[in-house]
């Protein structure tokens, strides 16, 4: 259980978070302003869609009962989006076979920590497996648009930035992320009491 609580810590967005800024700073110290501005709207557009699902659901209870999908995981997404992209951007100067390793360990860290969402009991599996799929294809549009581009180096400097939000983050208070969104939902719905799995499965009042 430990194992897949502490991958569950490093998909939180107290690491995920700084990791997305440090790759943005590392696009804006080598002057690539069009893979900044790429992966502020990709990276910014998955976390509105993990934020509305989310909100929708809470607040009004839209969600898909037969999947038990209540909303993407923001764990799954943000690790499927982030880690592939830094491990791509961190190899970046180095050979073919090196590029590679980096951005399918990225994706195998992803997948790991959307199974740990799972065992965790923190999603069902369609929200941790949606989150996953939904974070990678926002990587993946990430690397199409950087595979254009020819003068990204300083890869030292991502990971110099990296390293230290892997080793430090994991020991701060988690971001009460979960607390603003349902905040914000109740607000926006109405209501005092937030939409739940537990009210798919109330029995439906018998019509006489």
């Amino acid at each position: 259980m430990f194992w897949w609580h502490w991958l569950s810590v490093v998909g939180s967005l107290a690491v995920t978070g700084p990791i997305s800024v440090a790759i943005v700073v590392w696009l804006v110290a080598g002057k690539s302003w069009r893979l900044t501005r790429a992966w502020v709207l990709l990276f910014g557009g998955g976390m509105a869609l993990v934020v509305l699902t989310k909100m929708l659901f809470i607040g009004w209870g839209i969600g898909v009962a037969s999947v038990d999908f209540g909303g993407f995981s923001g764990h799954a997404m943000r690790a499927a989006a982030v880690y592939p992209v830094a491990g791509f951007l961190a190899t970046r100067s180095s050979p073919p076979w090196a590029q590679m390793l980096g951005s399918t360990a990225g994706v195998l860290l992803a997948v790991l920590i959307a199974l740990s969402r799972i065992y965790v009991e923190a999603h069902s599996p369609s929200e941790a497996w949606t989150g996953c799929l939904l974070g990678l294809a926002v990587a993946a549009g990430f690397i199409w648009c950087a595979n254009e581009e020819r003068h990204l180096a300083l890869s030292r400097v991502l990971v110099a930035l990296c390293v230290p939000v892997l080793l430090v983050a994991p020991q701060l208070k988690p971001i009460p992320a979960e607390m603003w969104i349902t905040k914000a939902a109740l607000y926006l719905a109405g209501h005092d009491h937030p939409y739940t799995r537990a009210n798919w499965h109330k029995p439906r009042p018998q019509v006489r």
